[in-house]
């Protein structure tokens, strides 16, 4: 059979192999974090988080269309969508591996004769070896199950290697350069996933330079690279935000000074561009300059792809159910571009996290559409810093709170001094080199340890020895004794002695995905999770060398075995053996195939709220697999979700004030200027003695007036708006909350006719309570307002004392809470029992929580820890009632559905105890207790002999679970075991 058919036979078995892994893999629902705002907006083309992902939402669109109706398969068709994406990645590794190791095998000057069959077997052996390894890998097969943009991210990045491979091999033909036109297409498509795709610019580059110059100068090289570079910057710069921010600048023109209508100069613009393009093609051809012809060609094709943004402001402006950023308009269109909400991070020259601003200037204007013009509302401040307090490639950067203490985990800094160089060096080796990045690479080419947060590195001569059992059984503990990296590194020793021009290409590929990426992000001290997935172009760059490490294996074999078919048939089975170990390592903790816990997580929080709430969330994972269940699913659209850090914005506050589906608009008097950017962001506290307390309606009325009562001046002169002490209060009408029967008979008692609360704790009052207030004081208790139970406490607003805990959601009524013993327990709000009883007993759902065979990691154990805890907290309150028999009905179905074995204890497993002690289980209660004491003890052993800094959460936790395991022993006057949990106290978490 000839090579070439042999290579495509070869690839469609990689393929098909990945695909079935995946399939078989596949999330068969919603994922948390991002993956649920993903899948509604492909379902119904909506615009999501900035800076949008078009082509991945045209893709899913079409994806989810294959579900003719049932809405429950939409999730798993666009999941399908990351993995089939996936399995063509791997494919064009395979193939691009293919075509570098054929140059290997039969050189260089003979690159296009045909492999004899040994030739043929080894060079599809390491294409198979590399493309499966990276298959296989941690990062790449977690994005492979879920909806996320890096599995098509990483197909718009192999598809563009293998493209100008290909070119490489046909750079002779007349009709080659197509293939650079392709690749230009590509790449625009490929903006509409994720810009990671670009880095492989100066790589290709590098491709293109080697093949068109017979002898390569170190001059030619560095001018290939700058020029490549300046492609880069050139589509990241000037055609993804440059191109519409012209537009923008000519819009305001042709509208503000020559009085056309809105968009007449988005259309000049586009006759502009498009004339300016054709005459510049047609010069060329005329002269017939081939490069400038196909330089501008490419170009087209580069807009023709990024073309699929085009859907974010028409999307907009039907004014979707997901509508983030309203970017409806060019001007607001360009800031969604450039991710404005998210602020931005110094790169190569700044200020350190100390410096103090010197003045603050006028920055760019932001304008809105008022009366057939554009008008300037917001002049946005830039803050300018001395020169002493500024360094090259600053890395200690964040004033955020606690982040100076995350600082001073990697680097001796303190608060009242400038960082040095070095300071500032070794946080960037330390952290964000070694940390984020080469652990992450480890943890794909050798092993993990485990799935908590900074997990570390496992090595092949380390034991489960001493490890407490939780992190000996943890699914995630994948252990591949550092073959995939010694292979690869084989594979790069093996290319830059044979081939040293391609190795450059991949090097540089390796380097621009990876190190690159780092500088780029320049990450904070503190992340809300694993970032691995940024990395994993770099990832696929290695597992190209992983691959020709089979070639650098046959090479040293020559010596022992001179047989050319066995050493073949050897080398091949030796690197096969490398994937076949990360698949048996990976399976169980990549397999989600029987996992519904998002859904069914947003179907419970959703179903814990009365019919037309008002559902106040975090954002992530309380908020997007909730906007998925209810506009794909049509699980409670009558719920209005409020996104807490999002009602600091105009715009979501705008949408709240409009209808969205069955769920009518909320009840606000502040309009539109009121609480657009720049005006009312923030009211500092400026404390008047005169005033005792502040009435929210009034408070709310005098903002809108934009009151003399409330201005204060600034030092740069701007006039701000303030409240003058942190005691609020709402006057309430008991009469009609009676008569609402929002009143549950045990409480009638506590009923009050005036809320009294504090707001504002940090000094100021942000947008978010500002809007918050006005809900509240407006609705005058017509509609139910709820906080999620997944919340930090600081984002309830100071409502605690009138907060009534019904499922996953806090109620807001104006009942005052009689519970001090809850509130020294760090508990928030008073416990419905018969509501919550209801929810948790009836209601929610819990599937496969008990099957042994899901694997649920980190994050989703902190979500069936807050299951738990309403378990707990429900159980706790029937037992100081005296009700054991409802008490250990809860407890039952608590440790039932949640078992041990599935989802390991927790704390909240801890308040268990007394209730089932009391209701008639001693032992069990005290076995439970036991084991639970044992394992805090196991695990605080661990932690404060391995890196305590990093696991100071792990460590608060156990320590946590101590002291409530304390408390269950005082309860069931258990002196041995309260004496002896006191020691481990003492021992593990010394008071300072």
């Amino acid at each position: 059979m000839q090579y070439s058919k042999l290579n495509n036979l070869a690839g469609g078995l990689v393929f098909a192999a990945a695909l079935a892994t995946y399939c078989l893999t596949l999330e068969p629902t919603v994922s948390f974090w991002d993956c649920g705002e993903f899948i509604a907006s492909a379902d119904k083309l909506q615009v999501p988080h900035p800076p949008g992902a078009p082509t991945f939402l045209l893709l899913g669109r079409l994806a989810s269309l294959l579900s003719f109706g049932e809405a429950s398969r939409v999730a798993v068709l666009v999941n399908l969508l990351s993995a089939l994406s996936s399995a063509c990645t791997v494919l064009l590794l395979f193939w691009s591996i293919t075509l570098l190791a054929r140059k290997l095998v039969l050189g260089a000057a003979t690159p296009a004769a045909e492999p004899d069959d040994s030739q043929a077997a080894l060079i599809l052996s390491s294409g198979a070896v590399g493309a499966l390894a990276f298959a296989f890998s941690d990062s790449f097969w977690f994005n492979a199950v879920e909806a996320e943009v890096y599995a098509l991210s990483s197909l718009g990045t192999a598809l563009v290697l293998w493209l100008m491979l290909k070119w490489e091999h046909r750079a002779d033909a007349p009709d080659a350069d197509k293939w650079l036109v392709l690749i230009a297409y590509v790449i625009g498509l490929s903006i509409g996933v994720h810009l990671l795709n670009l880095l492989a610019l100066p790589a290709l580059g590098l491709i293109y330079y080697f093949r068109r110059t017979a002898a390569p100068t170190t001059r030619g090289l560095l001018l290939t690279l700058a020029g490549s570079g300046a492609a880069v910057l050139t589509i990241l710069l000037g055609v993804i935000p440059g191109l519409p921010s012209v537009a923008g600048a000519l819009e305001i023109f042709c509208v503000n000074a020559l009085r056309l209508p809105y968009n007449a100069g988005v259309v000049l613009f586009g006759l502009l561009l498009a004339g300016g393009l054709a005459y510049g093609l047609r010069a060329a051809a005329r002269q017939q300059q081939r490069l400038l012809y196909t330089s501008l060609l490419s170009l087209v094709f580069v807009l023709i792809g990024y073309s699929t943004y085009l859907i974010v402001p028409i999307r907009s402006g039907f004014n979707p159910l997901i509508d983030e950023n309203n970017p409806e308009d060019v001007l607001s269109f360009v800031s969604y571009l450039k991710r404005e909400q998210y602020g931005d991070r110094p790169l190569l020259y700044g200020p350190q996290f100390n410096a103090q601003p010197v003045v603050q200037t006028d920055g760019a204007p932001r304008y809105e559409r008022r009366n057939g013009r554009y008008e300037v509302v917001e002049q946005k401040l830039v803050s300018e810093y001395a020169a002493a307090d500024k360094m090259l490639l600053p890395r200690l950067y964040s004033q955020q709170p606690g982040h100076l203490r995350e600082y001073q985990k990697w680097t001796n800094v303190q608060p009242e001094q400038r960082p040095s160089m070095a300071d500032n060096l070794g946080f960037l080796v330390r952290y964000q080199l070694g940390h984020m990045y080469w652990r992450y690479f480890l943890w794909n080419f050798v092993g993990r340890d485990a799935d908590v947060q900074q997990a570390g590195v496992l090595w092949p001569t380390e034991t489960k020895s001493g490890l407490p059992a939780g992190l000996a059984d943890n699914r995630a503990r994948n252990n591949y004794f550092a073959l995939p990296l010694l292979l690869g590194l084989a594979g790069l020793v093996f290319q830059l002695r044979r081939d040293g021009r391609n190795a450059a290409v991949v090097g540089l590929l390796f380097a621009l995905t990876g190190v690159a990426i780092v500088l780029y992000l320049n990450q904070p001290p503190l992340e809300p999770r694993e970032r691995d997935y940024t990395f994993v172009g770099s990832f696929y760059a290695f597992a190209i060398w992983i691959g020709l490490g089979v070639l650098g294996l046959h090479a040293a074999l020559r010596a022992v075995l001179r047989q050319e078919q066995l050493r073949v048939a050897t080398v091949a089975a030796l690197g096969l053996a490398v994937p076949v170990l990360m698949a048996t390592e990976g399976w169980d903790d990549h397999n989600r195939s029987e996992r519904t816990l998002a859904l069914d997580w947003a179907h419970n929080l959703l179903n814990s709220v009365a019919p037309n709430a008002l559902l106040v969330t975090a954002g992530d994972n309380d908020t997007f697999p909730l906007w998925y269940a209810q506009q794909v699913e049509g699980i409670r659209p009558d719920v209005r979700i409020a996104v807490s850090p999002y009602l600091n914005t105009d715009w979501y506050i705008d949408q709240l004030q409009q209808r969205m589906g069955p769920s009518a608009a909320l009840p606000m008097t502040l309009r539109h200027p009121d609480y657009t950017q720049g005006t009312n962001d923030y009211l500092p506290l400026v404390t008047n003695p005169a005033v005792a307390a502040v009435d929210a309606r009034q408070f709310v009325q005098l903002v809108k007036q934009n009151s003399p009562l409330l201005q204060v001046q600034t030092q740069s002169g701007r006039t701000l708006l303030s409240y003058p002490t942190r005691q609020f209060y709402l006057d309430v009408d008991t009469a009609a909350v009676r008569r609402a029967g929002l009143v549950p008979a045990e409480r009638r008692g506590q009923l009050t006719a005036r809320m009294q609360w504090q707001a504002g704790a940090g000094g100021y009052l942000e947008k978010k309570e500002l809007a918050l207030l006005d809900i509240l004081a407006q609705n005058n208790w017509q509609r139910p307002v709820y906080f999620s139970a997944y919340m930090s406490p600081s984002e309830y607003a100071g409502l605690e004392p009138y907060l009534q805990l019904e499922g996953l959601a806090y109620r807001v009524l104006p009942l005052q809470n009689p519970a001090p013993q809850a509130e020294q327990r760090g508990e928030i709000g008073y416990v419905a029992r018969e509501l919550l009883f209801d929810s948790l007993m009836r209601k929610f759902t819990y599937r496969n929580l008990a099957n042994p065979r899901v694997y649920y990691d980190e994050s989703q154990r902190r979500v069936v820890g807050a299951y738990r805890e309403e378990f707990a907290r429900l159980a706790q309150a029937y037992y100081h009632d005296g009700n054991l028999a409802k008490a250990k009905q809860v407890v039952d179905r608590c440790l039932r559905v949640m078992p041990d074995d599935t989802v390991p204890f927790d704390y909240n497993t801890a308040d268990l105890v007394a209730p089932l002690a009391a209701a008639g289980e001693a032992p069990r209660a005290q076995r439970l207790m036991d084991m639970l004491t044992n394992r805090a003890q196991q695990n605080l052993a661990y932690y404060r002999s391995h890196e305590p800094a990093l696991f100071e959460r792990e460590i608060q936790v156990n320590a946590v679970m101590l002291s409530r395991l304390y408390q269950a022993a005082a309860d069931t006057n258990d002196t041995a075991r309260a004496q002896r949990i006191v020691g481990l106290l003492e021992q593990y978490v010394p008071r300072s």
